[in-house]
């Protein structure tokens, strides 16, 4: 059980690192003194630090140091969740940004 929570802690932890890549490297194009780019950029922030808590518990999970299954569980559902919920905006963004692109005047 242990290894599946490691394989599935660490398969989501390379998407959520090259999705949060993408996603930074996305807000820095756009003009970074709006509000929404700012935004967007706590946000992406918050899902690092997020993932980065999950990995500790699970590397503390691995090596026995006092971290229970149900800490590390809980700590890679939030991670999981958080870039699920910046994921989720920043396509529909995306969709309204194609909605007025698409608009004739």
């Amino acid at each position: 059980m242990l290894a599946a929570v490691n394989l599935a802690t660490a398969a989501s932890g390379a998407a959520n690192a090259s999705a949060t890549n993408s996603l930074a490297a996305e807000t820095q194009e756009t003009s970074a003194s709006s509000p929404f780019a700012d935004l967007i950029t706590d946000a992406v922030g918050q899902v690092d630090q997020l993932e980065q808590q999950a990995q500790t518990a699970v590397t503390g999970l691995m090596t026995g140091s006092g971290v229970d299954v149900h800490q590390a569980m809980i700590a890679t559902q939030k991670a999981d969740m958080a870039f699920e919920l910046v994921l989720a905006v920043r396509n529909k963004a995306v969709q309204a940004y194609q909605s007025v692109m698409g608009m004739q005047f």
